[in-house]
């Protein structure tokens, strides 16, 4: 196929000699597929087709930083450059109770140990083919407004896909976030915590790939896993989580507004196969009507 080809190729010029690609499907931007190179080594490799000069760079820093700074379990980076990325091997998990455990413990400690006073990161980065603005600030709300909701609203795809009152509601509710949300620090997150960035080691541990760092609230990587299509054992996750990081009481009714900025970057990047667009309208309805903002109910799960 002509993607795998592209892959071989740019393997080749940087030094990798692969004999066999086997394509991976799910990525929105990259082609990518593993790699079994001459010596019968294998590797995840991926290159672009899309903008982004810096796209695999940024990605390799956040995995060293998940690694680094949060003792999670990342694949090394054999190379990070403008149009290759290639990563050691990892293996599909295998969704078991004990296997969303050891997951919810990698993330609690992750989000334990680099508590900061701050939201952001000290570059921008990628959610999809568009920036993430990581600009610090350390009000928590503001930052979660203006770069994680309000960010996407000139997006050419949301302002096609929402009226101008869906537009003032959504602002609205941005402003009544201080009620919706409680008030507390930041940590280091994954930023793009969902099933299909949580692989294994050879030996079944977890493994996460694919990150969009920036550093806010906890709750907003919960938000992805809640949020996001999981299998039977995750209900584990939340309760062992619980356990070693605690929850803030009605953490549950949190998880679709903090999932906005998935919602809206979904629709700007033209994927609401899903309905992601009609999901963003029932959260914003209590907000079209002009006045004082409805209460934390208000933008609970239907």
């Amino acid at each position: 196929m002509p993607q795998q080809e592209t892959l071989v190729e740019r393997l080749a010029e940087a030094g990798f000699t692969a004999v066999a690609v086997e394509e991976a499907t799910g990525g929105a931007i990259a082609v990518a597929g593993l790699a079994t190179l001459r010596d019968g080594t294998e590797v995840f490799a991926k290159t672009v087709r899309g903008p982004g000069p810096d796209l695999f760079t940024v990605e390799a820093a956040g995995l060293a930083a998940l690694r680094g700074l949060g003792g999670v379990r990342t694949p090394d980076v054999l190379l990070a450059s403008p149009r290759l990325l290639v990563l050691e091997r990892m293996r599909p998990r295998v969704d078991t109770e004990a296997f969303w455990e050891a997951l919810a413990r990698t993330v609690a400690a992750l989000h334990l140990s680099t508590v900061t006073d701050r939201f952001g990161w000290h570059r921008d980065g990628w959610l999809g083919r568009m920036r993430q603005d990581n600009t610090w600030d350390t009000d928590g709300h503001r930052f979660f407004a203006e770069r994680r909701i309000l960010r996407w609203l000139p997006e050419p795809r949301v302002e096609a896909a929402f009226d101008a009152e869906d537009r003032r509601a959504l602002e609205r509710l941005c402003a009544a976030l201080p009620e919706l949300v409680p008030d507390g620090p930041a940590c280091l997150t994954h930023g793009d915590l969902w099933g299909a960035n949580v692989v294994a080691t050879a030996e079944g541990a977890p493994v996460l790939v694919d990150p969009a760092v920036s550093c806010t609230w906890p709750e907003v990587d919960l938000s992805m896993l809640w949020c996001s299509p999981r299998p039977a054992a995750a209900r584990r996750f939340f309760a062992a989580y619980r356990e070693v990081a605690g929850l803030q009481d009605g953490w549950e009714e949190r998880m679709p507004l903090l999932n906005l900025r998935e919602l809206l970057s979904a629709v700007a990047h033209g994927d609401d196969s899903w309905g992601a667009v009609e999901e963003v309208r029932r959260l914003v309805r209590p907000f079209r009507r002009t006045g004082s903002a409805p209460g934390r109910q208000a933008v609970t799960p239907s």
